[in-house]
């Protein structure tokens, strides 16, 4: 966001001025919620809730609420505004209504209440909906979920994690049992689910258990058979997996396992991947030098490679090379600057917010 770059550097009011909407800008959600947030910034958490009320029938801007808002001890006022948004998703499926915006409604309800200390509310009251199907999405179920995990509410989360919810609640379940000392457990059950089931939905929580044990080439193995997937393959997991561990070598020779026929249909994010783990490596002459074979209008070369200059302490290098693609937004260059402590010159270098909302679609 463009009002950062004033705010980053202590200019508080000139960054609310350069961006307070006007009435028109009010009607936009996209801008109220830019607002809403430079306001909490600058400690004015009444107003931004203000600013965002109008809006609070989109499912989206619920959720900005509920971030925005937290630790700022305004949690009664947001679970008022939360009630009848949730109240109306129950009612939802009943009748029919599988569009209904605020979907999310239920979820953010107890989360709040959940952060305001109430957690057995929370859980009895997000229970008894997903018991009785009052809800609309599976985040819902995702959502209960990740609130008995975190709340070590093991009844609850075994009869979701192994009931007609497993597609949704093992994972959680199975790394609720490894967080209590029972991994083995965790492992066979999760086992027992893979071999029972065609759509591969419960590979990825026993990689991450294997990960987390050290045990990488059995965690490749069970990613393997997906990796030439269109839809749920694990390729681009394990190889995050292996470079979070340090081992970037694995992480290249499974990217680079890959046929031309592959790389050609995914070819952005194969080369951005395959620049990122030479320059996680630190290999930045020989990221620099794949980067410098690729075509130049591939989608993100140049950020990467501006990256890895800067990375490589080229930093003038890299201002000059995000200026001088005109693809590029320039709060990438101010972004660099500021990095850099260079914030005046990041002020200086940034578009008008007229400007900007000229360029844009919403503005």
């Amino acid at each position: 966001m463009a009002a950062d770059i004033p705010l980053q550097s202590g200019q508080v009011q000139r960054a609310l001025d350069w961006v307070r909407p006007d009435d028109v800008g009010l009607a936009s959600e996209r801008i109220c919620r830019d607002f809403a947030e430079l306001l909490v910034k600058a400690g004015q958490v009444d107003e931004a809730i203000a600013v965002l009320t109008p809006h609070l029938d989109r499912s989206w801007l619920l959720s900005v609420l509920v971030k925005l808002t937290e630790g700022q001890n305004r949690d009664e006022r947001v679970l008022e505004l939360l009630a009848p948004k949730a109240e109306r998703a129950r009612r939802a499926r009943g009748e029919a209504r599988w569009n209904f915006e605020a979907s999310n409604a239920q979820d953010l309800q107890a989360q709040v209440l959940e952060r305001a200390g109430r957690v057995d509310e929370a859980v009895r009251v997000l229970g008894a909906d997903i018991a009785a199907d009052r809800f609309l999405v599976q985040n819902t179920l995702t959502a209960y979920a990740e609130l008995l995990q975190r709340n070590r509410h093991m009844d609850e989360l075994r009869e979701l994690g192994i009931g007609k919810h497993a597609h949704v609640g093992l994972p959680y379940y199975a790394r609720a049992l490894e967080d209590h000392g029972r991994s083995d457990e965790a492992e066979t059950v999760l086992r027992r689910f893979i071999a029972a089931d065609e759509w591969d939905h419960f590979r990825w929580p026993l990689i991450e258990l294997l990960g987390r044990q050290g045990r990488f080439e059995e965690a490749i193995e069970v990613g393997r058979p997906t990796f030439d997937y269109h839809d749920a393959c694990l390729l681009e997991g394990v190889i995050h997996l292996l470079a979070e561990a340090g081992r970037f070598d694995d992480a290249l020779a499974i990217l680079d396992e890959r046929d031309a026929e592959y790389i050609d249909e995914h070819a952005s994010w194969f080369h951005m991947n395959r620049i990122g783990l030479l320059s996680e490596a630190g290999r930045y002459v020989e990221a620099l030098a794949y980067a410098k074979t690729l075509p130049t209008d591939l989608y993100g070369l140049t950020s990467s490679s501006a990256w890895i200059l800067e990375q490589s302490g080229r930093v003038e290098e890299a201002l000059g090379l995000l200026r001088a693609d005109a693809d590029v937004e320039a709060w990438e260059a101010a972004a660099l600057l500021v990095r850099h402590g260079r914030a005046d010159e990041a002020i200086d270098s940034m578009p008008s917010i007229a400007d900007l909302r000229a360029a844009s679609r919403w503005g």
